[in-house]
């Protein structure tokens, strides 16, 4: 979210207006650059098509700006069971009759035409969903968490490449393998931040013991050495339940990952390239995340953890929004937004380097983190329980961080996000941590 003063309706709107329009930039970037055919297509049964997601996205904007926010009258009814995301599972939307580009389009358009002028007449204040804004950055949120769907689509679709971005910049000089968290309270979780959706609420006071976190996400250099360990094919460092999707699933290595005589090469959005040791290891599942830290003798951390390590400030003892301050990300603090199509280098951005000397706790790749996903302490679902309250339980893990394909407004140090432990399309990695007691070398 950008700095800004939002007492001030005026400039609030400026910045609520900025951020529909660039959430709706990348939204015709992605669903432009393919053609029709490619549109309604399923590139993955992991994935809606392209035109859903256009779709979807004015549908919600619809339904809670138009309706729930400016109790308009709605304007196709008849399409709201069709992009209902809990009505159809995404292997079943091709055949739904959905709105072709065209009118999936201009339905889109004559949504966000309608919500800018609900935008310039409304208060932003006396309730709950137009406090601060809530429901507009709840719907920028929304658009911006499909793009990144989108971009995933565009991953595992099959063809020459139709997106480009420059490669992010290498960040020289030597960094210590680990930094230590020391023990202590911090306030996790957030009262304060005015877009928070309600899975980051209530902050609470969690009292952890002192740990060693990696510095970095674990390289695909570092991961390498665990494949040709014969780490994929040895049960000690496998889960049972890790183990059984390994061997049905027939893991070998990280999706996108194909061997060529001696070297490994992987496919990223439509070009084939040598696997860059240098960058975080990208499109592994929770399982392989976990194998790898047994195997390196460390394990993954917990939610809580991650947090501290990214959030508290040990000099004032207060929960910062982003590993670097308050301050909302700039370009020299993560890699965000989709401005490269993969991740930097480890050890880059050490202007976003949090209070304990860790780097990268925000951007470049998802972090699988040891937690299963569940509510916490005084929790409420707020606006609406199938944003988060019906994924809790076991059967999904928390993941931090963000990726590069995360825009700045979905992210900051509370974000939570969640997943099947065997879902690999993501753009998930890790780093590891390891209970404080004497360091090791190595």
């Amino acid at each position: 979210m950008l700095n800004a003063d939002r007492t001030d309706p005026a400039l609030l709107r400026e910045l609520i207006a900025a951020e529909l329009l660039a959430a709706r930039e990348r939204t015709a970037l992605l669903t432009g650059a393919v053609d029709d055919a490619e549109l309604v297509a399923q590139h993955s049964p992991l994935m809606s098509p392209l035109v859903w997601d256009l779709a979807h996205i004015g549908n919600q904007e619809e339904l809670w700006l138009l309706r729930n926010v400016g109790g308009r009258d709605p304007m196709h009814p008849e399409i709201d069971p069709l992009y209902d995301a809990f009505e159809h599972p995404r292997a079943e939307r091709p055949r739904l009759p959905l709105l072709p580009p065209a009118e999936a389009r201009a339905y889109a358009h004559e949504v966000r035409g309608r919500v800018l002028d609900l935008l310039a007449a409304s208060p932003l204040e006396g309730a709950p969903l137009l406090d601060a804004g809530f429901a507009f950055g709840m719907i920028v949120q929304h658009e911006q968490q499909h793009d990144e769907t989108m971009l995933i689509t565009h991953q595992l679709r099959s063809g020459p490449a139709v997106l480009d971005a420059p490669p992010p910049a290498a960040t020289g000089g030597p960094l210590p393998a680990e930094v230590l968290v020391p023990a202590g309270p911090f306030t996790m979780g957030t009262d304060t931040e005015p877009w928070a959706l309600d899975n980051e609420r209530p902050a609470h006071q969690v009292d952890l013991p002192a740990f060693w976190l990696d510095t970095t996400p674990v390289s695909n250099g570092a991961y390498r050495r665990f494949v040709a360990d014969g780490g994929y094919d040895d049960p000690r460092w496998w889960t049972p339940a890790g183990w059984a999707h390994r061997m049905s699933a027939g893991l070998e290595a990280p999706l996108f990952w194909q061997r060529d005589g001696g070297q490994w090469l992987r496919r990223r959005f439509g070009h084939l390239e040598p696997v860059p040791d240098e960058e975080p290891v990208l499109h592994v599942s929770w399982y392989e995340a976990d194998a790898y830290a047994r195997w390196a003798g460390r394990r993954l951390p917990t939610e809580a953890e991650w947090e501290k390590a990214a959030r508290h400030d040990p000099a004032s003892g207060r929960s910062r929004r982003f590993p670097w301050g308050d301050e909302a990300p700039g370009p020299e603090h993560a890699n965000l937004g989709q401005r490269h199509l993969r991740p930097a280098p480890v050890g880059a951005y050490p202007q976003g380097e949090s209070p304990y000397g860790a780097r990268q706790l925000i951007g470049d790749v998802w972090e699988w983190t040891s937690s299963d996903f569940t509510g916490y302490p005084g929790f409420t679902a707020w606006p609406y329980k199938e944003y988060s309250e019906v994924f809790f339980g076991p059967e999904y893990k928390v993941l931090r961080g963000g990726s590069f394909a995360v825009a700045p407004v979905a992210c900051r140090g509370t974000f939570r996000n969640w997943d099947y432990p065997v879902r690999r399309q993501i753009f998930s990695g890790f780093r590891t941590a390891r209970d404080a007691g004497p360091r090791t070398e190595g």
